[in-house]
């Protein structure tokens, strides 16, 4: 075939597009989209280039080529099919003598067979600062899959300072919705899962909302404490009183209007020691369901102790190897006897060996010896009581090789409290407080502090309030009898307990932390 505007046309395995050297038709030139044979409509230009070589060139640029003008049309129209244009498009752009003759279906049908899958024209990318679309021409997904050009068009409108468009739900180059997720999912691997926790104390009412980030760790999205007293008069009566239960029931219900406004993946929902002393505990459970729909459920002393465990893993440093946790709680006070080996568990939980729980607290403790006004006497009748509980417990000594194996873990309100007035706190500070060291001589020091001030004196302390003056050396007291039982340097001091506890656990079982390692490591690939 002959170029119209001067020059022939570039060799195709030593022949030229339309005749080969053995003297037979090129096939290559068959088979255009549309069942178009281009030899049909220029006969006669062939003939005359075999028998006079260069001379048929001047012909065939006057009459024009058809072929040539319809590959420079697509060109223009942004390599758009003529089968994905308008029917008045693909009027304008067919001659008549371009169409195929009657009868000749078979060559068609051949000629598509043979160049299915095959780039033609339209695969080149569009010319710079050229509109994605032509006006009157409807791009529908099912273009963007057949046409390579048109998938790209986003990008390249992005490249050239115009905004991104949208194709009926495709953005980005493409992409389908459900893989911008995937995409997104991937840019920000923490789970946006929320878990929640609660715990019903003797004394306090605690609920939290946290969302896991990185292993064994999560953030806290919600928090609420409240002091209820629900275990006040229990050690006498044997029963919650109905002042208790009001108290508890308007926390509880507070609690419930958070956990409602929030999608929660998970929670756990606990009651500790006063309801599993009460007669009436189960009757209390009933009317909480009742009156603020949270099924709560008792617990017994060896959960609570694994718990406890499980909220302060953190904590317990690489280089320990034995370890004394205690809680003192309101009614109860758990104490835990942790081992650590060479190979450690990811819970430290599965490392006690021992534990035991008090049937004291600090409130049914200063219920009976008195909490407003103490005395070093009534002091050390309290640790003489609690030091007689422990006397009971079967544990063997700890051996203690080096200074920096062995340490004692609080968590509770006593330590916090200690460790708040230590650090001569404005105003209690969870982040200044939660994890720091206290020496055996410091904690000493604080207790005979607290010791020396009357009732009025504590409860002004901003660490302290009324709400926990007339309990503090009540918990004082449980302390100094687990130091004396299992002398150390010192203490550490945690501001987490069965919350953090519930949490870690239902994370760890749920395996949000495997999750978010296997999606680190694919993404790293």
């Amino acid at each position: 075939m002959e170029d119209p505007e001067g020059g022939a046309k570039p060799q195709v395995d030593g022949a030229s597009a339309a005749v080969r050297r053995d003297g037979k038709k090129s096939r290559r030139r068959k088979g255009k989209r549309g069942g178009q044979s281009r030899n049909a409509p220029h006969a006669a230009s062939q003939a005359s280039s075999e028998t006079s070589g260069e001379a048929a060139r001047p012909m065939e640029a006057a009459a024009g080529n058809p072929a040539r003008k319809r590959k420079r049309r697509r060109r223009g129209n942004g390599g758009q099919r003529h089968d994905g244009a308008s029917p008045a498009i693909q009027q304008h752009e067919k001659p008549a003598s371009a169409a195929p003759a009657e009868g000749d279906t078979s060559s068609s049908r051949r000629n598509r067979r043979k160049h299915r899958g095959k780039r033609g024209l339209q695969g080149r990318p569009l010319a710079p600062g050229k509109p994605v679309g032509q006006p009157g021409i409807t791009v529908q997904p099912a273009a963007i899959a057949r046409d390579p050009a048109i998938a790209r068009a986003p990008t390249i409108a992005k490249a050239n300072g115009h905004s991104e468009p949208r194709i009926d739900g495709f953005n980005r180059g493409g992409r389908p919705p459900e893989r911008e997720r995937r995409d997104h999912a991937a840019e920000h691997p923490w789970p946006d899962e929320l878990y929640a926790a609660l715990d019903l104390g003797t004394n306090n009412c605690r609920l939290l909302i946290a969302q896991p980030t990185r292993p064994g760790q999560f953030r806290v999205v919600d928090a609420f404490s409240r002091i209820v007293r629900l275990g006040e008069g229990l050690a006498a009566s044997g029963r919650l009183s109905n002042e208790a239960m009001d108290r508890a029931v308007d926390a509880l219900r507070v609690c419930a209007g958070k956990l409602k406004s929030r999608e929660i993946r998970r929670m756990r929902l606990i009651a500790t020691e006063a309801c599993r002393q009460a007669a009436n505990g189960a009757i209390f459970l009933d009317r909480v369901v009742a009156e603020t729909g949270l099924e709560l459920e008792i617990i017994d002393r060896e959960t609570e102790a694994r718990l406890a465990v499980s909220g302060c893993s953190s904590l317990v440093g690489r280089e320990t190897r034995s370890v004394v946790l205690f809680d003192i709680g309101g009614g109860s006070s758990e104490i835990a006897v942790i081992r650590i080996g060479e190979n450690r568990f990811s819970r430290l939980a599965n490392h006690i060996t021992h534990w035991t729980s008090l049937p004291v607290g600090v409130v049914t403790l200063s219920e009976r010896h008195g909490g407003q006004h103490v005395t070093p006497e009534s002091f050390e009748s309290m640790v003489s009581e609690v030091g007689g509980m422990l006397a009971r417990f079967d544990c063997p000594e700890i051996e203690v090789a080096h200074s920096g194996d062995f340490h004692l873990i609080g968590t509770s309100g006593t330590v916090t409290t200690l460790a708040g007035v230590h650090l001569d706190l404005p105003r209690y500070d969870r982040r200044k407080v939660d994890g720091i060291w206290l020496s055996d001589d410091e904690v000493s020091a604080m207790q005979a502090k607290l010791l020396s001030w009357d009732f009025e004196s504590r409860a002004a302390n901003p660490c302290i309030g009324p709400d926990r003056a007339d309990l503090v050396l009540a918990g004082c007291a449980i302390l100094e009898a687990i130091r004396r039982r299992w002398p150390s340097p010192r203490m550490r001091v945690a501001d987490r307990g069965l919350r953090e506890g519930l949490l870690t656990d239902m994370m760890a079982d749920d395996g949000v932390w495997r999750r978010h390692r296997n999606r680190r490591g694919q993404r790293a690939r």
